[in-house]
């Protein structure tokens, strides 16, 4: 398992990644925000810069994500789905996953409940 942290301040983004079944596993936890842009972007790239066909982000533990998540997020999801791929978010906390609804990344993006409704594929 890979770890990745902002560790400057409490609530910054640690990441830890992991492979399950060929689907890479990327849990998040503290906040996403423009200053730790880099470690999610980071987190969803495979160290040699290439992308894995499929993601599932686990976001349980993020208490807040801005914009500068959003735009990520729709990034890894456009370079996935060009590698004939898929990125899935599950367990976004309420307003997380209303930052989501309300820019439309929940369309764009499957957003399930739990990690094991993501994962099936």
């Amino acid at each position: 398992m890979s770890q990745l942290e902002e560790a400057d301040r409490p609530g910054r983004l640690h990441a830890e990644h992991h492979m399950t079944g060929g689907v890479r596993v990327v849990a998040l936890r503290g906040e996403i925000d423009h200053d730790v842009r880099h470690v999610l972007s980071e987190a969803l790239l495979i160290e040699d810069g290439t992308v894995p066909p499929r993601i599932v982000a686990d976001l349980s533990g993020v208490t807040f994500m801005d914009s500068s998540g959003i735009n990520i997020f729709v990034a890894a999801h456009q370079q996935v789905s060009q590698a004939d791929g898929w990125l899935r978010i599950a367990g976004a906390q309420k307003s997380v996953m209303r930052v989501l609804e309300l820019v439309g990344v929940d369309t764009l993006i499957p957003c399930h409940p739990t990690m094991e409704q993501a994962l099936i594929t």
